[in-house]
Parts: C-alpha cells; structure tokens; sequence
C-alpha cells in the first residue's frame, strides 16, 4: 500500500507539472523587432505633420543602463491643434501575419500615459482608415498582449475583424489629445496561442520575417 501511495503522488505530481508548464508555454511569441543593432527592420517616424498638424517629436534607438537591452525611445508632444493628434513608430509588414496568430505583444515602459497599437491590411487604403487597440504603460518593462479581436476598424468600411495575412504595418502610436509622449518598446511580434502540448517545444523566437533582415535600417 505504500508503494502505491508513493506511485499516485509522482503521477500526480507529473501532471501538476504538466500542467504548469503549459500554462508557462500557452502563447507563442512570433518576434518582429527587438531593435538589436543587428537588426535590418525598417521603422519610420510619421507625425501628423504630413496632413497639416503641428505635433513634434522624434525617435532614437537606445540602450538600457541597467540591463543593457536595446530599445526605441519616441518621445514629443502631440498636439490635436490644425486637425491633428498623433505621432507614431510605423514598420511595413510586406508577407502580412502567420493566419493563426491570435494577437500582439509589446513589452512597453514609459510615462505613464496611453497609447495605441495601429494596423493597417489591405483593406486599408485611405490614410484614416487603420485597426486600433490602446495600453497603458507604467515607468516599469511589462509585456503586454493586445487580442486581435481588440482592434477596433477606424470607420465602417473595414472588416470588424482584421485578417492577419492580410496585416501590411504595424504602428506604435501616442494619439488623440493634447499630451506630452515618452514610450520606450524593447520588442514588439505577433502571438499565437499553443493548442496541445505537442506543439510546446516546437518552436523558436525568431523572426518572424527573416528576410527583412537582409534590408539596410533606416536610422532612427
């Protein structure tokens, strides 16, 4: 009876290990940047200057002091005044998105304000017409996962939901009222939720477009 008593709490310790550790790997990250100085992905700086507004800002790539990590830093002050209200971080998504990614993540620090994730697909032809989720970001790294299902189409002539194949930017964007931005990213992708422990260990954080990285970096 003691042996069987030993043998029914390692299987259910097993399990419980089991369990914990697909907890631990529920959602695969699918990287698109974690602003290495190796990286070739290209980010442009747009403000709405480009449609008359007068926001200010700018952006750079930076290291952390403690850590010792990389990341890009927008910082300005966006103004609604002249029609305007946005400054952003856009890369273009030539291939679009794996079509089972669930989301995306960012992992985010800065002043304490709200900002916003844009994508534009296909679909997306006019300047205004984007998908849009918002976060709040604290003086702390935290990863943040946004659903997809979390964007919102600016206007009606979009799908309510965006297809990921059909995903061709992603922007990181302070937007929508007269505030003073500070937003540090240290990595920004795609993920995709697990759906058995087959699929666990299968894979790897590379990214997910390997051949952007062949493209020269447009400095930020």
């Amino acid at each position: 009876m003691r042996m069987l008593g030993v043998l029914i709490g390692v299987i259910i310790a097993t399990l419980l290990f089991a369990v914990t550790a697909l907890g631990d790997s529920a959602e695969r990250d699918i990287m698109i940047d974690n602003f290495d100085a190796s990286s070739k992905v290209n980010w442009d700086y747009v403000s709405d200057q480009v449609m008359g507004g007068v926001s200010e800002g700018s952006a750079r790539l930076a290291t952390d002091s403690e850590t010792g990590d990389p990341y890009a830093h927008m910082v300005g002050n966006v103004s609604t005044a002249n029609n305007g209200g946005f400054i952003q971080l856009r890369t273009r998504l030539s291939s679009g998105a794996d079509k089972n990614v669930d989301g995306v993540y960012i992992k985010v620090r800065g002043n304490g304000q709200k900002y916003y994730i844009h994508l534009r697909t296909k679909g997306s032809m006019m300047p205004w017409q984007y998908y849009q989720s918002e976060f709040d970001v604290s003086e702390q790294w935290q990863v943040i996962r946004l659903p997809l299902d979390s964007f919102k189409p600016s206007g009606s002539w979009l799908r309510k939901i965006a297809l990921p194949k059909s995903i061709r930017s992603i922007g990181i964007v302070a937007y929508g009222r007269d505030h003073e931005a500070d937003i540090q990213v240290s990595e920004i992708g795609f993920y995709e939720k697990v759906k058995g422990p087959e699929e666990q260990n299968s894979f790897s954080q590379e990214p997910i477009w390997p051949d952007r990285r062949t493209v020269q970096a447009v400095p930020l």
